[in-house]
Formats: structure tokens, sequence, C-alpha cells
């Protein structure tokens, strides 16, 4: 796939342009596992050769060595990347997590140390990755829209919020994306959120598009993961939920087969469908997996396609809740 090849895709009302299928980070420095500095670099490197320009991380990931390791790429292609990094969710050195933080002082501090890792001196989209109930939106949005002010920020964003916290954060500042979990066994936004975000102009970008690699058909089991992976905990990849959820995936896998595709691409083509403001941004610590999710872009399902997927959605019930129960309660808040 050349750099000119995949589509691109505008977050929000003031022209965030971004490759219609972005990179997500995280894994390769945390959550998932041991990885390789070479590998995840040549990934990154591939990214962009490919068209892939839109990179997520965030100051939490690997306790801020995701960051760092963006840092080694961003030294030389920095003009080639939409960079999006995060602040809120707090951890000690050790990896403990010790809280969300949404204090305006907070937000100025995280962006600064954010910067100074990522070795740059803007962040094109910053989101709060989780919503701080002690501390009013309109307090953490209006430290958010002094960083755009100051020039280390040029785009607002959130995570995991509600329809009524977008609401008030949007009439501080423009929004120009908000970052939830969203897929084909998770579309609980599309009930009220994602119209929210419609009406106010707002970009979605759709985290763990491939159900942390469930969707893709390749984990078997929870205990194929090495110990290190949290996945281990996820309700969904547990005992008698992963059984009930591989059916899901067969079926979807069947569909794409018939169509000569993988499951992944099939997944992610399925949600560039839902509409044109949607970007999606898989994980992957593979330069072959950052290849065939980048051909997703390129599929155009039928209407035909898109109904005997809507069938197999109303058939097949998800069965566990999408975070461990300690976590659920910081999402959609």
């Amino acid at each position: 796939m050349s750099t000119t090849s995949l589509p691109r895709r505008t977050l929000g009302r003031d022209g965030l342009a971004v490759s219609a299928i972005g990179l997500g980070c995280m894994g390769m420095s945390d959550f998932y596992g041991p990885s390789e500095e070479a590998a995840n670099l040549a990934v990154l490197n591939h990214a962009l050769d490919i068209g892939v320009n839109f990179l997520d991380t965030a100051d939490m990931y690997g306790v801020g060595e995701n960051e760092r390791l963006l840092a080694k790429v961003l030294k030389t292609r920095r003009d080639e990347v939409v960079l999006a990094t995060k602040f809120g969710n707090v951890r000690a050195p050790n990896g403990d997590f010790l809280g969300i933080d949404g204090r305006p002082e907070y937000v100025l501090a995280a962006c600064d140390a954010s910067l100074q890792r990522l070795g740059v001196d803007h962040i094109d989209l910053y989101y709060q990755h989780r919503v701080d109930p002690k501390v009013p939106i309109e307090d953490t949005v209006g430290a958010m829209k002094r960083l755009v002010e100051a020039g280390k920020v040029r785009h607002l964003g959130l995570s995991e919020a509600s329809a009524a916290t977008i609401r008030r954060a949007a009439a501080v500042h423009p929004i120009a994306a908000l970052q939830t979990e969203y897929s084909l066994w998770t579309r609980d936004v599309e009930d009220e959120i994602l119209p929210t975000c419609r009406e106010l102009g707002i970009g979605f970008v759709a985290y763990s598009p491939l159900g942390r690699g469930f969707l893709t058909g390749a984990i078997p089991s929870a205990e194929t993961l090495p110990e290190s992976d949290w996945r281990r905990h996820n309700p969904r990849f547990q005992g008698d939920n992963a059984e009930r959820n591989r059916a899901l995936v067969e079926a979807v896998s069947g569909i794409a087969r018939a169509r000569g595709r993988t499951p992944a691409q099939l997944a992610l083509a399925w949600l560039l469908h839902r509409g044109e403001d949607i970007v999606p941004i898989p994980g992957t610590r593979k330069a072959s997996r950052l290849d065939e999710n980048a051909q997703a872009a390129l599929i155009d399902l039928s209407t035909e396609e898109l109904a005997r997927i809507d069938e197999v959605l109303a058939r097949f019930e998800v069965a566990g809740t999408r975070y461990p129960a300690a976590s659920m309660s910081s999402v959609n808040v």
C-alpha cells in the first residue's frame, strides 16, 4: 500500500485530518505482555510509510515509556504524524493505579511532562483519558483550552465521557474527538453518545475496534495469553463468556471468508461504514497485521453484506462486560 492510497477523514469541525485507520500504540509498552523495542519502532515507521499517520498514545502507557518510544520516531518524522496523547489516569512509578485527576493544575503539568517525553513542542490531539467525577468538566476543559491558547495543543478530545459531559465540555471549547470503545461487540455508544457527537460536530475515535484481538479469531482462550497480559482478567475472555463470544466471531469470520477478507478487516470495514466521522485505531506489534488492518480502509461493503452482519449481531448476544467491575465505574462518566 502506498502512502497516497489510504483515505483521510476529518475529526471535528476545525479540520483535523487523519488517516482513516490509525494506530493504537498502548500494547507496545503495556498490558499485552512483553515486547521488543526494535520491532515496535519498525512497526511505527512502517505505519508512516504506508500512510497510517494517526498515532495514539497516553502518559499512563508503560508509565511514560510509550511516549518515550514514540519520541524516537518523532525525532525525525514529526511532520508526518498526527500525534494524540492523553492525561488523567495517574500511575505510580511502579505502575500502580493511583486514580483519576482532572484538576486544572494537573492538566497543565501533565501536558508539559508529555511534551518533554515525546520531545515535541505541541500535541495535535490532547485527550482527557477518563473523566474525573470530583472535578467539574468545565474546569478541566478550561485548563485544556489554555493549553491550546499557549500553542502546546492543537485540538482537544475526551475519552469515555457521557453524552451530558460531552455537551458541557463542548460549551467551553470545541471538542475534536471522543475516543471510546466501539466494535462489533461493543455498540452501546450508538444509543446516545454517537448521536450527541454528531449533533455537536465531534469526530469519533474507536479504540479496541478488534475487541482487544478477540474479534480476529486469533485468541482461542485467555489461557493462551502471556501471564502478564491483562486480558486474562477481562470478563469477555473468560470461561463460558469466551465460549459464547466465539460463536459471534465464527459467524463474522464466515462473512469475511466469503469476501476473501480476514475477520479483522471485516470488523474494521464495518466500523468505517458506520459513518465518515469514525476512525478506528487498532493496535498491533506486527507490520503484517498493520498492513492487513490498513487494507480495511479500502473495502467497500455492499448493502447485502452489511445486512448480513446486522443479522449476525442481532443473533449473538455478547457475554461479559468490557472491563472488570472496578474499571467499569470510570466509563461513560
